[in-house]
């Protein structure tokens, strides 16, 4: 696509364009192509290509996604809600954790801990303060029992 123009440009041209730079899901490069008007039979038949070669792949995509949340400090809820939005199937979702969880012996209580710990030094003195720490944790995506984990080994 060097010397080509945008207006030129296939939805194959674009895709590609769009996973050299990352993993995309099937949804998200549907919504792309989409806002470039292309029309929806020319966009699935170019996402069935370009999964058939193995350019794009949801499975691919979400473990990807994963392993970025899981070093950001984020909790199984959140990684899992943020899959949804972006178009990913909830046996792919499942597979991905088992993959990452597997490969990787993710802790999501020490996770929990250590991402409360790089925010907080305390566990706080008065509730206002507990409450507060809570708050950051769930809005991580972390469960009550990883959050209560969390809370007591600061």
């Amino acid at each position: 696509m060097s010397f080509m123009s945008q207006r030129d440009a296939t939805p194959r041209d674009i895709a590609i364009g769009l996973l050299a730079r990352r993993e995309y899901s099937r949804a998200e490069l549907a919504q792309r192509l989409k806002k470039k008007s292309f029309d929806a039979t020319a966009i699935d038949e170019c996402l069935d290509a370009l999964a058939e070669q193995d350019l794009q792949s949801d499975a691919r995509f979400a473990a990807s996604f994963v392993r970025s949340r899981i070093l950001r400090g984020q909790g199984v809820i959140r990684i899992k809600g943020e899959l949804r939005q972006r178009g990913v199937d909830q046996e792919t979702l499942n597979a991905a954790f088992e993959e990452v969880e597997e490969g990787e012996q993710v802790d999501w209580f020490e996770l929990a801990r250590e991402t409360l710990t790089r925010r907080f030094d305390s566990p706080g003195e008065t509730p206002k303060e507990r409450a507060r720490r809570e708050r950051f944790l769930a809005s991580r995506g972390f469960d009550f029992e990883q959050i209560r984990y969390a809370l007591s080994c600061l």
